[in-house]
């Protein structure tokens, strides 16, 4: 029987445009390159780590060619991980037209940093082609020097979606952080482009300390409406409390639940915490695959064929809780379909699957410790960040209330 479409799962979608998955590596990057080089009026980049390394002077020759056109550009990048960026490449863009704005923590330094990030990675140019996912500005994302990038994707969208973005970014620019902006710049109004493809997409953020929890709800939604198979693929997973009941809730109503995570990670601990995670999916009855080839970065998810998202949201409390996300769903059966099968490509080709019987002979008592152990840590460090958060969420509605009442 056919799946009754409710209004509220249709909220928020627009009608009018055009997507491609795009791989992490160098089809990324010529995307990118080629989408500022196709700038002709404005264009906006924003992402959590810019390095100045091969990967990044080549996106910044693409940002200068484009200043030298005249195209109005704006760049955000957090502050924290992208704190050793070259300032000589800063003043290299301010000098050529750029502007250029870091966005703050209250308090950061090499090692921490205490306020919201700015985890999610965005372009768009002319408010009619953007591009979002989860590959900063990086040679590790890259495939340079013969080396394989790591394993992420992004959406490319032409047409309404990416006219949303052009507002969001717009928006991300002016604040920043909490204090005022004394420039407020007037970015330029430009039409929506319509292309002649339909396919239904919808931007979704997650800014907990500002209100937004659209990509937490957009998990919600698929683990309580798929009704015979779901495919996460995410790094650094590590579900709450919240997120893990309706997982519950979808695997005892029969749908076959695969989660691809690595075998390998660049942060440690979360990769123990994971992997003690693993007991608990065994339980719920839900299928684990360990991807081999590379450091699986990507942030990816689909279910019954229909419906996909991507961006920068990973499935943990910091996401959840603590970083600006964004993300775009796509309610599409033939291009989920698409996704669903590269997917199903990478666990068949690329990945090894975690069955209980071999994880539980191989995991002695001190392993076991270890992870337990990492879980905790990591339990409290997301405590430490949402209590800290909700502290925060506190103090900003505060400043909103005596904004409102200064004005009258």
């Amino acid at each position: 029987m056919a799946r009754k479409k409710t209004p509220k799962l249709l909220a928020g979608y627009t009608h009018h445009n055009k997507v491609r998955l795009v791989h992490g590596g160098a089809d990324y990057f010529t995307t990118i390159v080629e989408l500022i080089d196709g700038a002709r009026f404005t264009l906006h980049l924003q992402t959590y780590i810019f390095d100045a390394d091969e990967t990044g002077k080549l996106v910044s020759a693409a940002l200068l060619r484009a200043a030298g056109r005249k195209v109005a550009i704006f760049v955000l990048l957090d502050g924290y991980a992208s704190q050793h960026l070259s300032r000589n490449m800063i003043e290299e863009w301010k000098a050529a037209g750029i502007h250029f704005r870091w966005f703050w923590p209250l308090f950061k330094s090499k090692h921490f940093y205490l306020g919201r990030r700015m985890h999610h990675k965005v372009i768009v140019v002319d408010a009619a082609r953007g591009m979002a996912g989860g590959i900063n500005v990086s040679d590790r994302y890259n495939d340079i020097g013969g080396q394989k990038a790591w394993l992420d994707r992004a959406l490319l969208v032409e047409g309404q979606a990416a006219h949303r973005l052009h507002a969001i970014c717009g928006d991300m620019w002016t604040k920043a952080y909490w204090k005022a902006n004394p420039k407020r710049e007037r970015f330029m109004q430009l039409p929506p482009f319509v292309p002649e493809e339909e396919c239904m997409v919808r931007v979704r953020r997650n800014d907990w300390v500002m209100g937004q929890n659209q990509i937490s709800r957009s998990y919600v939604e698929m683990f309580r409406h798929a009704q015979s198979r779901i495919i996460v693929l995410s790094a650094y997973f590590l579900p709450g409390k919240i997120l893990r009941r309706y997982m519950v809730q979808a695997a005892k109503r029969g749908v076959v639940i695969k989660i691809i995570v690595g075998s390998i990670s660049d942060v440690r601990i979360s990769r123990l915490g994971e992997q003690f995670m693993y007991r608990w999916l065994f339980r719920n009855n839900m299928e684990v695959y360990e991807y081999q080839e590379t450091i699986l970065h990507g942030k990816l998810a689909t279910y019954d064929g229909v419906w996909m998202t991507d961006g920068s949201y990973n499935v943990n409390r910091i996401s959840a809780y603590a970083s600006v996300e964004l993300n775009m769903d796509v309610r599409d059966p033939v291009f989920a379909t698409k996704v669903e099968e590269e997917l199903e490509g990478i666990i068949r080709d690329h990945c090894k699957r975690i069955v209980p019987a071999e994880y539980f002979q191989g995991v002695g008592p001190f392993k076991r410790f270890k992870q337990r152990l990492a879980y905790q840590v990591i339990r409290v460090i997301f405590f430490l960040f949402t209590f800290y958060f909700r502290q925060e969420k506190e103090t900003g509605t505060t400043i909103a209330k005596k904004k409102r009442e200064a004005r009258g």
